[in-house]
């Protein structure tokens, strides 16, 4: 038998949940089976897999010790790499990362440690405030991502109540996210908020953007302002109300101004001559907005965080 106490990390989850992570080498089918059965207890009391779990709590598990080996809890990774952060803001439960475009925020088959995912991870590590050994069942997140090629600001999460408040601040739209892009041409009039209807195609990789609704299409609202032009393009501050993918890319082409260095929705044949590795877009402000009610971030409202300007690619 072994014992797992549940710790402050750990509490808010559903037992089965907890268990998928803190016991890996346990299949999900067994794993439901032994909480039916009683080989597996909260607190030496028949459990259900839907309890919630709280600081404090003993699991037992009278189940066989393989289930319990995990060889990729640390493969040494994390003390080997040698994190790369251009750090907006850090405090002891969340990190502003200015991500830089062509970086990956999670890994993928090609590239597993050279994610902005596993650089803060090694970070944390590194400076003590993270051991995956320890941690049964958490893991520092990302609360929000940007495109590989669209650079800005991304959070990170370093403990579980921080990553439960910034999920859920990004819910209820309690964070103001601002964007700079630069357009072909000068939209008119140099302020709006426009309304459109999205839909994706996964298989693709593609949105299409209409003005009026279609089958399988959702509501975007995309507001823009034109800070300045220059050379047949415009530097444009972009607000958005909803965040679906590719929006500001696809939004902007729809109403005939696509960004600079965009080969998805544009043409950029000619600008990739000019060095436009990337299409022209970084969000390059974010702002906490007054939450409902008081939380463990509730110190962060009304601060507004910026990447300094000279760290914008297409404005230097």
């Amino acid at each position: 038998m072994r014992i797992i106490t549940v710790g402050q990390n750990d509490a808010g989850q559903r037992l089965d949940k907890f268990l998928s992570k803190a016991v890996k080498g346990l299949p999900t089918s067994m794993m439901y089976k032994y909480i039916r059965t009683k080989k597996i207890k909260v607190n030496r009391k028949r459990a259900e897999q839907n309890q919630m779990l709280v600081c404090g709590d003993e699991i037992q598990l009278f189940i066989r010790e393989e289930f319990f080996d995990s060889p990729e809890k640390d493969d040494g990774a994390l003390t080997r790499i040698r994190p790369k952060l251009d750090i907006v803001y850090e405090d002891e439960n969340i990190m502003l990362l200015n991500k830089r475009p062509g970086v990956l925020v999670h890994e993928d088959t090609a590239a597993a440690e050279n994610t902005l995912i596993m650089h803060i991870k090694a970070y944390l590590c590194q400076n003590g405030e993270y051991d995956p050994i320890q941690e049964q069942s958490f893991a520092p997140a990302l609360c929000n991502r940007i495109d590989r090629n669209t650079g800005g600001i991304v959070i990170a999460a370093k403990n579980a109540e921080a990553l439960r408040v910034m999920n859920e601040k990004i819910r209820n739209n309690e964070l103001t996210k601002r964007y700079l892009c630069l357009v072909h041409g000068t939209p008119s009039p140099k302020k709006a908020m426009l309304r459109a209807f999205l839909r994706k195609d996964s298989a693709k990789n593609l949105v299409e953007v209409r003005d009026k609704e279609f089958k399988g299409s959702k509501e975007i609202i995309t507001g823009y302002t034109v800070l300045e032009s220059f050379n047949g393009t415009s530097l444009c501050e972009i607000e958005l109300v909803t965040g679906r993918t590719h929006q500001i890319r696809a939004h902007m082409a729809h109403i005939g101004h696509a960004l600079v260095g965009d080969g998805k929705y544009g043409v950029n044949r000619e600008e990739k001559k000019d060095g436009y590795k990337y299409q022209a877009l970084y969000a390059y402000s974010l702002t906490f907005e007054k939450a409902e009610k008081e939380n463990a971030l509730s110190y962060l409202e009304g601060k507004v965080f910026r990447v300094d300007r000279d760290k914008i690619w297409f404005l230097n």
